[in-house]
């Protein structure tokens, strides 16, 4: 079990480093190079608008590639996403700017931006599913959690490796070329997750079947249509938090406050290392308490704290920021720890690849895709404090909790103890 997370692991964080990385650049430095007969704040909705472009090809890969998952099985999904992915993230890196080619660059970056969501929607599903059809049930919560550190391994991957060209290189400089750098070093990252993927063993229960769906999707959709919709916005206040934090806050303070890239970028970097350390523990509660009372509590958590967050950023004061982020990380991965336990347990096994894969995609629709462009909008119209996208982000998490309160709890019963025989 060991071997397998960690390799779910590692390969999850080199998906996310891609996808990741593109949200940072479009925060810093995407508008001006593509979109520059824009205004500034234009250009910014612009970047953000390809960064969503990602998130809505999420949901059409985990249909591909859940049906391939759900017919022929979670390991050939695991190869192919990472290949997707990480050609495409290279590409980037390699495409000339508008002052090269003019409209042209834009339109091919929407595309590879498109190519990477396809790859990332597969590969959640695969590597939550390979991981945890292979626990064994009073630790599944646990087991599963190590794809979920995936993602705040790939955002500090992603944000160190810009972090430490925005302190070494001039602004002409990281404009001119640095930006590059973290695109190409996926290539790189992708052959390693290769490597660590080839010797995996697919998954026993999906062995087990004595039928595969024939048309994983037309299943879901005739049989679990209200689950996937209760999952996509019960997942939605996840992945605004995120990238709240993570990418608009990132343009907002370095474009309205005047705070610096590094400055920025450390405070959330911290966050999210507090935040990864504590998705094992966070897990270990599911497995023992259930994972809908987990849900339930950070979603509250979330309604409470999105106000007070957007104070502390707008202060641009490095301590009260951190602990505006760090607070609104907390409320995140108490939710987000035993998603990849949670939505595998409400499927059954035959449609499980697909089902669980488009619902947690469509949730990063509604809460990833938006939020960087509505916050934007919403924080030019008010004053130094963005209340609006306080008020935007608490709405979504009282639309999640709403959600949550109405899918089942799939906590594992506990297993009896033996019994004496008698004689």
């Amino acid at each position: 079990m060991l071997r397998l997370a960690m390799a779910s692991l590692a390969g999850t964080a080199i998906e996310f480093y891609d996808f990741f990385v593109y949200g940072t650049a479009a925060a810093l430095v995407l508008g001006p190079l593509f979109f520059p007969t824009f205004s500034p704040l234009a250009g910014t909705l612009a970047a953000f608008a390809t960064f969503a472009v990602g998130f809505v090809a999420r949901p059409l890969g985990s249909v591909l590639f859940g049906h391939i998952g759900d017919r022929r099985g979670r390991r050939p999904v695991l190869v192919m996403s990472l290949l997707l992915t990480g050609a495409s993230t290279v590409a980037v890196g390699c495409l000339p700017t508008y002052g090269s080619i003019g409209m042209a660059a834009p339109l091919l970056l929407v595309g590879l931006r498109f190519v990477q969501g396809l790859g990332l929607g597969g590969e959640w599903g695969g590597a939550v599913l390979l991981t945890a059809e292979h626990a064994p049930a009073d630790r599944r919560g646990l087991w599963s959690s190590f794809p979920q550190m995936g993602p705040p391994l790939g955002f500090l991957l992603a944000n160190g490796v810009m972090l430490l060209l925005s302190a070494t290189l001039s602004d002409a400089q990281f404009a001119a070329w640095g930006w590059r750098i973290p695109f190409w070093a996926a290539g790189v990252l992708a052959l390693a997750g290769l490597w660590l993927r080839s010797s995996l063993t697919e998954s026993p229960q999906f062995l087990e079947l004595d039928e595969h769906a024939r048309m994983p999707l037309a299943e879901v959709v005739r049989d679990h249509w209200r689950l996937v919709l209760l999952t996509a916005g019960a997942l939605a206040i996840g992945y605004a938090i995120f990238y709240a934090v993570t990418t608009w806050s990132l343009a907002y303070a370095t474009e309205r406050l005047g705070v610096s890239r590094t400055v920025m970028l450390t405070c959330i970097m911290a966050a999210v290392v507090v935040k990864g350390s504590l998705t094992p523990v966070a897990a270990l509660l599911g497995d023992r308490y259930g994972r809908r009372p987990l849900c339930l509590i950070g979603c509250t958590a979330a309604a409470l704290w999105m106000f007070p967050m957007v104070a502390l950023l707008a202060t641009g004061a490095p301590l009260l920021m951190f602990l505006g982020f760090l607070g609104a990380m907390l409320a995140f991965i108490t939710m987000f720890a035993v998603i990849a336990a949670y939505l595998p347990e409400l499927y059954e096994p035959r449609v499980r690849c697909t089902g669980a894969a488009v619902g947690y995609n469509l949730g990063g629709v509604v809460g990833g895709a938006l939020t960087p462009i509505v916050a934007t909008a919403l924080a030019e119209q008010g004053g130094r404090v963005p209340w609006g996208v306080g008020a935007y982000l608490t709405g979504i998490a009282l639309l999640s909790l709403a959600c949550f309160a109405l899918l089942p709890d799939t906590r594992p019963a506990p297993v009896p103890a033996a019994q004496p025989v008698s004689g």
